[in-house]
């Protein structure tokens, strides 16, 4: 199984955030969950902030279709990337070598 799931035309990401990185990037998998290296500081939701700036920039999508839908408060979360067009989720999975596979 993938770092996430189609639901619809949205697709639910698992992510593991590194908070105070030196570099922003995708560093591999944890698990199933893709590990995100952010300089931001996990205080007062900048760490949540920054991943969801950085997916956006990624994905070439707006930050109101990037959705922190569970983990507000933990390294491990969940984001819905809403309507992303499958041809940027797979080249954003083949640009940071992670496998693409899919549920549902």
């Amino acid at each position: 199984m993938g770092p996430g799931c189609w639901h619809g035309g949205d697709y639910h990401l698992e992510v593991c955030v590194q908070p105070r990185a030196s570099r922003e990037g995708v560093t591999g998998l944890r698990g199933r969950a893709v590990r995100i290296a952010l300089n931001a500081p996990p205080v007062d939701g900048a760490a949540n902030q920054a991943l969801i700036r950085f997916m956006a920039q990624e994905l070439r999508l707006a930050k109101g279709r990037v959705e922190l839908v569970h983990g507000e408060r933990s390294r491990n979360k969940r984001l819905c990337l809403k309507d992303v067009p499958e041809g940027d989720l797979r080249a954003f999975f083949i640009r940071w070598q992670i496998p693409a596979d899919t549920c549902g």
